[in-house]
This record gives structure tokens, C-alpha cells and sequence, in this order.
């Protein structure tokens, strides 16, 4: 009947405004991200940001990445016995098992096949396949601004390959950057991750929401 159609079309009409409240939410900070990774770290050879935190003045240093980081190879993983330890290739998550290729040391994964522009932090212990790369930050250096570094750079300009996209250590370690203190990155370090759990949250609340509306369809409709 027309009245069980109005309520029906109600509830969904609900969640729908819900699913949109949580993904615009999650699309303005995204593009928020963006934009303050541009304000806060050196762009066009300047050597001091846009935007800095209260009492940090000083130049930023131009550095080599591989003065940075380290690069790490990843391996195949197929002759692993099942466990707890996630395999990571470009695209997130595949499997786990029982040996790490670091056991304490957080890193910054980057495609070196494939998909090269999206690096993402690695947490130990992990594994990863031969397609990424794991770079762990060397000890003045803090994991989350090094992450910021690899969000800021261009890595399709770095592209070595005709076919495939494809990433070389060499290519890696030769890519200028800037950096300050490390009191500077850490404070740099702590705001984009706080982001990245602000968009994370939303993320989740949008794709829950779109889950429950999909099994409700279901049970709402013979």
C-alpha cells in the first residue's frame, strides 16, 4: 500500500542522507589534506613552508631521499607458512604470515611495479611482495613527515618505464628534499595523521552505512 511505500522511502531516504553526510565529510578532508601538505611543507625550491607551527623558524635542509630513508626489497611471499603477519603489495593488504621482512621498524610502502604514486605507512611487523618497495626512515628522521614527504612528490614524473609504471631505488634516493628538526617533523608528523583518522572515521561510517542499507534492501523488499 501507498503508506507502507512512504515509510519505507522514508527510512532509506535516511540512510542515504547519512551515507552523503559522512562521504562529503570525507571528500573536504581529503581535499583539506591536499592542500595544507602544499602549505606546510617547502614547494618551488623555497626552503622554509607556507604555514609552520608557532616557534619553528629556521631553513629547512635539502637532503637526498636516501639520506633519508632506506629502501627494502620486498620478496615473494608463497613459500611462507600461514601466520600473523601482513603481506602488503601496492594495493593494501593480501595475506599473512609467519616471517617479517622488519620486525620493530614502521616504514613508508611505494609501488615499484604498477601502482607507483600511492605510498602508504607500513606497520611492524610486516612483509611485502616484490612489487613495493618498504623505505624505513633512518633514526633523526620521524615516520609520519617522511610519509608526508612521499604524499608530496610527483612519483608519475619518476616514471622509468614505456609500459608498465615502474620505480627504481636509484630514481628513489636521488630525489631532492627538505626537512627540519626533528621536534619540527614530529609535530608536522602528529597533524596529518590526526587527518588521515579524520578521514579514516568517515570513511568507515560512509562504507557501514553503505553496507546496512544494502543488507536492509533485502530484508525490506520480497
Amino acid at each position: 500500500k501507498y503508506e507502507e511505500q512512504e515509510k519505507i522511502g522514508e527510512y532509506f531516504s535516511k540512510l542515504d542522507t547519512l551515507i552523503t553526510l559522512h562521504q562529503r565529510k570525507c571528500d573536504k578532508l581529503i581535499q583539506f589534506k591536499a592542500a595544507m601538505l602544499k602549505k606546510m611543507f617547502p614547494q618551488n625550491g623555497a626552503d622554509k613552508p607556507e604555514l609552520r607551527f608557532k616557534g619553528f623558524t629556521d631553513a629547512w635542509e635539502q637532503r637526498e631521499l636516501g639520506e633519508v630513508i632506506i629502501v627494502g626489497n620486498g620478496m615473494d611471499y608463497k613459500d611462507l607458512n600461514e601466520g600473523d603477519i601482513p603481506v602488503y603489495g601496492t594495493g593494501g593488504y593480501m595475506i599473512s604470515v609467519d616471517k617479517a621482512l622488519s620486525y620493530k621498524k614502521d616504514a613508508v610502502g611505494i609501488g615499484r611495479k604498477g601502482t607507483i604514486d600511492n605510498p602508504y605507512v607500513l606497520k611492524a611487523p610486516f612483509w611485502t611482495v616484490d612489487t613495493l618497495f618498504y623505505c624505513i626512515p633512518k633514526e633523526t628522521y620521524d615516520i609520519n613527515f617522511v610519509f608526508g614527504i612521499f604524499q608530496n612528490i610527483d612519483w608519475k614524473k619518476k616514471d622509468e618505464s614505456t609500459g608498465v609504471p615502474s620505480l627504481s631505488k636509484i630514481n628513489i634516493n636521488s630525489t631532492d628534499v627538505k626537512s627540519p628538526s626533528l621536534t619540527e617533523q614530529r609535530k608536522i608528523g602528529q597533524y596529518f595523521t590526526h587527518l588521515d583518522r579524520l578521514i579514516t572515521l568517515h570513511q568507515r561510517k560512509c562504507d557501514k552505512y553503505k553496507s546496512i542499507k544494502a543488507g536492509l534492501i533485502r530484508k525490506f523488499f520480497p
